[in-house]
């Protein structure tokens, strides 16, 4: 896409139909009275690479590479760190700048029941949730060059809650990157992650507790979001090592200023992710609104800076010990699908679960009514038919059940060809598997289980 702005003919005009003139000529991406007039407050990263471009020359490309903040190995004038440095190998000093460009330029839910289903694990036991946002990621037309993130499944990983806090238990046995794989088959990725926090007054409304008197994101989850961005990198040929910050978002879900559930979305900078990298960015124990960059004493020797302005208007230059974490965020848009809700669970759609009266549980919910079992799995089943059997497999909880459920193994490679005729629609395809020896014992078993409730 050339990502031109079309302009179109106005009163100042007074050439043919044809021809054009500097008031009606498209604009580029970048262009900075267009981006101020439309109230775009962060261009796209396409448009922030044509405007690298532009101000490179049509010589030559410009090229993008990560900030390294280690300390670089090999120096041979001295004894290696700790015992040694020098300014060849020490990392450079850096000032903090609030970002011009995003990655990811809106983030929209496929359907309201996706963020319900999730938020329904609070409103039971009023402790707090993370999930991991599946989906892809498609064009958007509200800004020059944009992309948008479309989620279209959380998956809750191990995790404990309480009504203050999360903490996310580590993956010992690899499931989340098995997640991942079955994501991929069905034509989805990881796309970032969502949280809550979510406090109740004693007249039920929701606290609105994330503003710009507080925080909207504390230094701890900043230094999170990063991780996860650091992860699953953002693939350019722009740069030398093929990779340039990251498409992961993060959402939190808290009180708004009408104390009523709202979303806010973020990413953090490169500078963050940066920081997090060379393992120097730390989060404060009594402010949450504020990060520390760690102490040369016990990391390498990084001055790391930021600017405001005084009391007098005078910008003044302060390190980052600490650092305020608003010189770390970038602001995202979010909301759900315009188009009307539908429950066909079709993999171009969304995998929420349906309206059925008993929907499939959702992982890792140690509480009543929601644990994955065989007897849960064959009750579902009763809800479908075989003329309807596809519908049955289109709910992204069940198919990472079915791939992890140890009394019929179903491996990654008998599930393939499911997730695969899934994505694509091939329902043929999907009756066809379910002939396989693997499902066939699986449902009888299943049979025996439900004809033993009745």
């Amino acid at each position: 896409m050339d990502g031109k702005i079309k302009q179109g003919r106005t009163s100042s005009c007074n050439h043919k139909s044809d021809a054009a003139c500097i008031y009606c000529t498209s604009k580029d991406p970048y262009d900075p009275e267009y981006l101020k007039k439309e109230g775009i407050k962060f261009m796209s990263f396409h448009s922030y690479l044509r405007k690298l471009d532009h101000e490179k020359g049509s010589l030559a490309k410009a090229t993008l590479d990560e900030m390294n903040l280690t300390i670089k190995p090999g120096c041979t004038t001295h004894a290696p760190w700790p015992e040694g440095i020098c300014s060849a190998c020490q990392p450079p000093a850096i000032t903090m700048n609030r970002q011009t460009y995003r990655h990811v330029d809106y983030i929209t839910f496929e359907n309201g029941d996706i963020v319900d289903n999730f938020l329904n694990f609070w409103r039971v036991t009023s402790h707090q949730r993370a999930g991991l946002l599946y989906g892809r990621y498609e064009t958007f037309s509200g800004v020059p060059l944009g992309i948008q993130a479309v989620v279209t499944a959380i998956y809750e990983p191990a995790q404990q809650g309480t009504r203050d806090g999360i903490k996310l238990l580590p993956d010992e046995d690899g499931k989340l990157a098995k997640v991942d794989r079955i994501a991929k088959s069905l034509g989805l990725c990881r796309l970032g992650w969502i949280f809550t926090d979510l406090i109740q007054d004693s007249t039920g409304s929701i606290k609105h507790m994330r503003n710009a008197d507080s925080h909207f994101l504390s230094a701890q989850e900043c230094i999170t979001a990063a991780h996860f961005q650091n992860m699953y990198p953002n693939i350019t040929k722009k740069s030398s090592s093929q990779k340039y910050g990251s498409k992961q978002v993060t959402i939190v879900v808290t009180g708004d200023s009408k104390n009523q559930i709202g979303m806010e979305a973020y990413q953090v900078s490169q500078q963050c992710m940066a920081l997090v990298r060379a393992g120097v960015l730390l989060p404060t124990k009594d402010a949450p609104e504020l990060a520390y960059v760690r102490e040369p004493k016990v990391g390498p020797n990084l001055d790391v800076f930021y600017k405001e302005k005084d009391q007098y208007g005078n910008e003044v230059t302060k390190m980052a010990r600490p650092l305020p974490v608003e010189y770390l965020l970038i602001d995202i848009p979010s909301g759900f699908s315009s188009a009307s809700p539908t429950y066909s669970m079709s993999l171009e759609k969304t995998f929420f679960n349906g309206p059925n009266k008993a929907p499939f549980p959702i992982e890792n919910r140690p509480m009543e009514g929601h644990l994955q079992t065989l007897e849960v799995l064959a009750n579902y089943k009763k809800i479908f038919d075989n003329d309807n059997i596809s519908d049955f497999f289109r709910d992204f909880h069940l198919l990472v059940y079915l791939c992890a459920q140890t009394e019929v193994p179903l491996t990654e490679d008998v599930m393939k060809p499911l997730l695969e005729a899934l994505r694509d629609q091939r329902l043929e395809e999907v009756y066809r598997w379910t002939e396989e020896h693997q499902w066939k014992t699986l449902e009888l078993i299943m049979n025996n289980i439900a004809d033993g409730f009745q």
